[in-house]
This record gives structure tokens, sequence and C-alpha cells, in this order.
């Protein structure tokens, strides 16, 4: 763990980051045929969705990438210092939600016995705000703070690179982005 958050951290949030940006590629995609191309919901399942429609349905795929979010943000925060480790932490609170809320619907979709009756498995949230839109909220709210956590995890101040224990930051004398 001390090394993903030493010498493995930038090549760790690497990873990290390429598998939060395919994961966004799937609700754009997904946004994209519903709003833009017209399809059914039904029908509109992102990219791997489309040749795999099961994974679309199946509660344990998308709990898997929330609980993988989860990991993810707890995993590198101790890499993180200053101001950029308040925005992970901001990430990684409304991470804990999301995750609660895709474990909500997982149990509901392993018992058989859905939030107040409802016909699917249904969230807390999602008894106000339809699904799709919903998760397009959901991990929104989570990658915006990540973003600028990693940015400011890039351009640290001095006191905050002098805390860090890893190679993100950009040299002390780089100017611009």
């Amino acid at each position: 763990m001390n090394a993903l958050n030493s010498r493995y951290h930038k090549a760790g949030l690497g990873v990290f980051t390429v598998i939060v940006l395919a994961h966004w590629a799937e609700h754009i995609a997904q946004a994209i045929q519903i709003w833009v191309l017209g399809w059914p919901l039904p029908e509109a399942r992102g990219v791997l969705g489309v040749p795999f429609p099961w994974l679309v349905k199946s509660e344990w795929m998308h709990y898997g990438y929330a609980l993988l979010m989860l990991i993810g943000l707890i995993i590198f925060r101790k890499g993180f210092t200053g101001t950029s480790r308040t925005w992970w932490t901001t990430a990684l609170v409304i991470q804990i939600w999301h995750h609660f809320e895709h474990l909500l619907l997982l149990s509901q979709a392993l018992s058989g016995s859905n939030l107040l009756g409802r016909p699917a498995p249904t969230s807390i949230i999602q008894l106000l705000v339809p699904r799709v839109e919903l998760h397009l909220f959901y991990n929104t709210i989570v990658f915006i703070p990540m973003v600028i956590a990693m940015i400011r995890h890039l351009r640290p101040s001095e006191s905050e690179r002098a805390a860090m224990v890893c190679t993100c930051a950009r040299p002390a004398h780089a100017h611009g982005w």
C-alpha cells in the first residue's frame, strides 16, 4: 500500500483514471443513445452493453464498478496532501453514498424484494430521479472533485510539495499546463 502512494502513485493513478474514463465513456455513450439518437431506454446500453446486453442488466457489474471506485479512492488517498487530499476526500465521501446505493440495488436483485414493492431494484434517490440521470449525476459529482484533486496534486503549493512522498508533482520551476 505504501508503494502505491509513493513510487507507484503516479502509475496507479494513471490506471485508475483509465478505468474511471472507460466508465464515463459508457455513461456518455448511453446518454447520446437516449437523448441524441433517440434510442428507447432498453436499447440504450452504452458501449459494452450493445454487444453484451446482459452486462447492463447485471447489478453485479454496476456494484463491482462502484466498489472498485470506492477501493481506488481509499487506496490512493494517502498519497494526496493539503488541498488535493481535501478534494480527493470529497470524492470519497460522495462515492461512499454512491456505493451504498449500489449495495442497496444489488441486495434487492439478489433477494428478489425491491424497495417499496417497485418492479425493479430501486435506490433511495432513484425514487426521485430516473436511474440514467441519477448515475450520470453521481459519476459527475464524484469525478469533478477527483479531477480537481489530481490537478492540485500535480501542481502543489510548496508546503504540499514538501509533504508529498510521491513523484506525481510537476517540477517546481515548470510553468503553464
